[in-house]
Formats: structure tokens, C-alpha cells, sequence
């Protein structure tokens, strides 16, 4: 069996006003919302009495989408250290390519995104950064120069 396609990234967030504020900056959309609990979702997460609220995402190209998911129930576990360097185990980054990284840094930063590092460029090819997102993560912007 082979995988037919990347469905979606799912980010785990402590404000999903701010979170979904935070990727329609970047011109993601809203793809629709929803309250989830029950007893499918208790088995498929191993923890009983899951409540979320979920926002989908959806990227202007149609192709991308991005769940952001809040806990009500259980209330989320503080992982250490909060805010991980970009050299830590695990999902690194999710990464957006951009009509201007510039124009994207200056909408991210409005609504209190921290740039992480500078803005590069990479050969004649791309400019390229990395922004610290929702719940701690890190988004990349990439410009395409060519």
C-alpha cells in the first residue's frame, strides 16, 4: 500500500482565535470548525473524555490544509521546555511558500509573531526564514526568487 497524498498537519493549540488569526495572516483560509467528543475520538486518541474544538485551514492553492485542534478536556500537558530550539526531536517546522517574505514578516509580527533568526537567501533560488508560530512552532516562509 503507498500513500496517495499528505492530508493535513495538525497542530495542538492553546488559543484558536489567535492560532487561526495567526495562518489567515498568511492568507490560509477557513475551511470549516467543529466541536468533536465522543467515544470514536476517546479510542483513536487512548484518552477518555476527549473534548476539542477544531478550525481547518486551508491554503489559497487548495491543496494544503492545517487542523488546529483545542483541548478542553484533558487539559493540555506542559512539555519541557515549552518553547523548543529548532535542533529538538520532532516535527520541525511547517514551511508556506510566499509571494513576499518580507510582507509576511512585517502581518506576523502585527499580531506578535517573533522572527527566529534572519531572513536569508539561499543561492539565487530562495529568501527564506523562520518564524516561531502558535503554540511554539516553527513556521518557514519561503520566497521563491526565480
Amino acid at each position: 500500500m503507498m500513500i496517495t497524498r499528505l492530508d493535513h498537519v495538525s497542530v495542538v493549540v492553546d488559543d484558536l482565535t489567535n492560532a487561526a488569526a495567526f495562518f489567515a495572516a498568511l492568507g490560509m483560509t477557513v475551511e470549516g470548525e467543529m466541536h468533536v467528543e465522543g467515544p470514536w475520538v476517546d479510542r483513536v486518541n487512548a484518552i477518555d473524555g476527549v473534548q476539542i474544538d477544531i478550525v481547518m485551514m486551508r491554503t489559497p492553492d487548495g491543496q494544503g490544509r492545517l487542523e488546529l485542534t483545542k483541548f478542553h478536556n484533558p487539559e493540555l500537558i506542559e512539555v519541557e521546555p515549552a518553547i523548543a530550539p529548532p535542533n529538538a526531536p520532532g516535527l520541525r517546522s511547517v514551511m508556506f511558500t510566499v509571494d513576499s517574505v518580507d510582507d509576511a514578516v512585517a502581518r506576523l509580527r502585527a499580531i506578535g509573531a517573533e522572527l527566529i533568526g534572519e531572513v536569508v537567501q539561499y543561492d539565487n533560488m530562495y529568501r527564506l526564514c523562520y518564524m516561531r508560530g502558535p503554540a511554539g512552532i516553527i513556521v518557514a516562509l519561503a520566497e521563491e526568487l526565480a
